[in-house]
C-alpha cells in the first residue's frame, strides 16, 4: 500500500501522530483517544492499526496479553524525501506571498510610536 493510501485515511494519521508523540503505547490506549475522537469501535481501531504495521508504518510487539504499538519512523522520512523535491514550490511561493504583504503592510517596531 502506499505511503498517501495509508495516511489519506483521518484515523490512521491521527494513531501516528499518538504514537510519534507519546511513544510506545498499547492498542487500548491509542484506541481509547481515537474512539472518542472519532466515534468509531475498537474493532475498527484494530484494523486501522492492523494497516499501520502491514503497511510499515508501525511495529508491534507482545507484552503479556496487552499489544504495544510504535511508530515506524522509516516511511515517514520517505515520505519527507520524496516531497522535499516539491517543498520549494511552496515554500518560494510563500516567500513571495510574504514580500508582498510586506509590502502592502511595512511593519513597524512595537517600539518606535506608530501603530501599523
Amino acid at each position: 500500500m502506499h505511503a498517501f493510501d495509508v495516511l489519506h485515511d483521518p484515523v490512521r494519521r491521527r494513531l501516528v501522530e499518538l504514537l510519534a508523540e507519546h511513544g510506545e503505547q498499547s492498542a487500548g490506549e491509542v484506541g481509547e483517544v481515537v474512539q472518542r475522537e472519532f466515534g468509531i469501535s475498537q474493532p475498527t481501531v484494530s484494523q486501522h492499526l492492523r494497516v499501520l504495521r502491514e503497511s510499515g508504518f508501525a511495529n508491534v510487539r507482545r507484552a503479556g496479553t496487552r499489544r504495544l504499538y510504535v511508530v515506524e519512523p522509516a516511511p515517514l522520512r520517505a515520505l519527507d524525501e520524496w516531497l522535499a523535491r516539491y517543498r520549494v514550490l511552496w515554500e518560494d511561493r510563500l516567500d513571495r506571498l510574504g514580500d508582498l504583504l510586506d509590502d502592502r503592510h511595512p511593519r513597524t517596531h512595537p517600539n518606535d510610536g506608530t501603530n501599523p
